[in-house]
């Protein structure tokens, strides 16, 4: 990335706030009368005379709206470096497949998190039928060091979804790296404003920019940051032969939601606490799990390696059955699976099958209302649903 790229105006991202880098992030040098951002950019081709030596030349490769916010993603995950690359996706999967494919070749062994996202599962079958070993351990306790020996990729997923738990990432890092092996972190949950992998010593980052990072429901995104240049390379070339490119539209959404990224963070850290410490001082014993409680045992690494803890808080209800009545007495939170959102969402994990949850445990998502509204709705549900 060059010095001046998305600077907005000359300021140099590493000099300023988390809050100002956010809402500046990726924005070109001002124009006299042209827009901060630019609009979406809808082109299939660009103009081509003579040889292809200008950066834009068809729509599957490269999009200026894809720029600006490759830029601002790149900015924040990794403030003040020149020598990183960001590249967006369709999706998170697609970010995810792209990095894990482009990288390992049958014959190799790829670690990943035995608790991780529900699609890991299916990942791992496909890796499989390409010959490559695949080694899995819990998140909890860095479980996945005892695994890395011959290893070409260690994937983490720290906190875990949907357990929250919580690994340390500096020390598998540094184990991985003197065995040669590459090092992507799953920062979805946390965002760059939680932590940043590339600082705690991975090679990779990569996200579904659905969650909170855009925040508002409408935009399936993904995006992979690396700090290797021929790795990044190989999935640029991932994503040109597969096709799984960000929509104009979605990018320019995405980019647009960037600039209220700190103060929707902040709000949902906050009130997502609050409801955690609720949770915790429940009559019923509910197992709430959350990085940011101090009672939580992930807390003491969490409180080391995180600046904030993210807006997703875990607790299990007794059964299925009181776990969908608390869903339905729900008034202001969603039942929906996503989260990350502005508008809170809570769902019951193991009606989808694909994750070691019990029948009660529910995943909730805290989102941007207020928070003595959340909190009122949630408890109010707990007591009703006690009820049935």
């Amino acid at each position: 990335m060059s010095d001046s790229a998305g600077r907005g105006g000359g300021i140099r991202p590493e000099g300023v706030g988390e809050g100002t880098r956010a809402v500046r992030a990726g924005l070109p040098e001002p124009v006299a009368y042209e827009p901060t951002l630019p609009g979406p950019v809808f082109a299939a081709h660009f103009h081509l005379p003579g040889e292809p030596t200008g950066p834009y030349a068809y729509g599957r490769d490269e999009n200026p709206t894809w720029t600006h916010l490759e830029r601002a993603i790149g900015e924040l995950e990794a403030p003040g470096r020149d020598d990183v690359e960001t590249l967006v996706f369709a999706s998170g999967m697609a970010a995810i497949s792209a990095l894990l494919f482009s990288q390992l070749r049958a014959g190799d062994v790829a670690v990943l998190p035995s608790d991780g996202y529900q699609v890991l599962p299916l990942v791992r079958a496909q890796l499989e039928a390409y010959g490559i070993e695949v080694r899995t351990a819990p998140t909890g306790g860095d479980a996945q060091l005892d695994l890395l020996d011959g290893a070409k990729l260690l994937w983490i997923e720290t906190p875990s979804n949907p357990g929250l738990d919580v690994c340390d990432v500096r020390r598998l890092a540094e184990a991985a790296r003197a065995g040669g092996t590459l090092v992507a972190v799953d920062n979805t949950l946390a965002t760059p404003l939680g932590q940043r992998p590339l600082e705690l010593g991975a090679d990779f980052s990569v996200a579904s920019g659905t969650k909170q990072l855009t925040g508002h429901g409408d935009v399936l995104l993904g995006y992979v940051t690396g700090r290797d240049a021929a790795a990044m390379a190989a999935v640029r070339r991932w994503r040109k032969i597969v096709g799984a490119i960000a929509g104009p539209m979605e990018a320019w959404l995405a980019h647009r939601s960037l600039a209220t990224l700190q103060m929707r963070v902040d709000r949902q850290t906050a009130t997502a606490l609050k409801i955690a410490e609720a949770l915790r001082d429940w009559p019923e014993k509910l197992n709430v799990r959350y990085p940011g409680l101090s009672t939580d045992p992930s807390h003491p690494l969490a409180s080391r390696q995180m600046r904030r803890y993210g807006c997703v808080v875990s607790f299990t209800l007794p059964s299925r059955a009181r776990a969908e009545r608390f869903l339905d007495a729900l008034r202001l939170v969603d039942d929906a699976t996503s989260f990350g959102g502005v508008r809170s969402t809570a769902e019951r994990r193991g009606r989808w099958g694909g994750d070691a949850v019990p029948e009660g445990f529910i995943r909730l998502s805290v989102g941007a209302e207020d928070p003595e509204d959340l909190m009122d709705d949630v408890l109010g549900a707990l007591k009703t649903s006690s009820q049935g």
